[in-house]
């Protein structure tokens, strides 16, 4: 039987620069019979930059199970939905689950409009590995819920992918050091597609330095990504690879930053990268 509902629409809007925005997601919006929306007014301000002349209505966390019915049984009477967060893709810590779930329940046609993501935009440029990783989101504010959940992800060893505040940041990087190891490979991404975006590549320990003492890494929206156990782990990496990489990099670099290379590039513990490093003559080591 043909499907008779109306679709629900999820559209990815920009994190960033309306640039991304892309000409299929512009006329989704100006064509359904509604944008469903976490704010109207940022919403709004964003429909308006295009000329997109359209009706809001406001689903967030606090009032989404009240009005997921009523959206639904629109979908179910046939007209044509758009959900979107106030950037981003939507659900991906932003509200939109329950009316998707909801949907998909009721048997109504959903579809996505793909497009900005701070989480897949931040993985494309941290030079961390990708094949695997685990999307956290934010974790709890408060001190104890946040170490509990590191310290649990402790042994994770697929890439972890973070959402964090900038006035939070400096206490998740304190956390994340203790918790996970001062010495894991780490990439802090700030301000994504604007004007000021930065990304820092580094450790933890490194990375929470930065944050202590430049107060513009902790401006703006963050992703925190941190490298899996496997490549952090005491005991681990590839020794084999390590003997052939070491003594090139000390021919060609900086004895410091030799170390730091092959750390990375081999999986094994920066001591055992270090003790190595002098035994073949790295002078200036640290």
């Amino acid at each position: 039987m043909a499907n008779t509902t109306g679709t629900l629409w999820v559209v990815a809007t920009p994190i960033g620069n309306l640039e991304d925005l892309s000409p299929r997601a512009q006329r989704i919006l100006g064509e359904v019979a509604q944008v469903v929306c976490e704010d109207t007014r940022h919403s709004g301000r964003l429909l308006a930059a295009f000329g997109i002349k359209q009706r809001l209505a406001s689903l967030h966390e606090h009032n989404e199970s009240r009005v997921a019915p009523g959206l639904v049984a629109r979908l179910l009477a046939g007209e044509d939905l758009a959900l979107v967060s106030d950037a981003g893709t939507p659900l991906l810590s932003d509200p939109g689950y329950r009316l998707v779930r909801a949907a998909a329940e009721a048997g109504a046609a959903i579809s996505p409009v793909p497009g900005p993501s701070a989480l897949l935009a931040a993985l494309s440029v941290a030079g961390l590995p990708t094949d695997r990783f685990a999307f956290e989101g934010f974790l709890p504010a408060r001190a104890g819920g946040r170490r509990a959940r590191l310290g649990a992800l402790g042994q994770e060893p697929r890439t972890l992918v973070f959402f964090e505040a900038g006035n939070r940041v400096t206490d998740f990087l304190a956390d994340a050091a203790e918790g996970l190891g001062a010495e894991r490979e780490a990439v802090l991404a700030r301000e994504l597609t604007k004007l000021h975006e930065t990304v820092y590549r580094g450790t933890l320990a490194e990375l929470l330095e930065r944050t202590r003492t430049d107060p513009d890494a902790c401006r703006g929206e963050m992703v925190v990504l941190v490298a899996g156990r496997a490549e952090a782990q005491a005991g681990g990496g590839d020794r084999a690879l390590l003997q052939q990489l070491l003594p090139a990099l000390l021919e060609e670099l900086p004895p410091s930053r030799a170390v730091k290379l092959a750390t990375r590039l081999s999986g094994v513990p920066r001591r055992e990268v270090y003790e190595l490093a002098l035994r073949l003559g790295g002078s200036g080591v640290q």
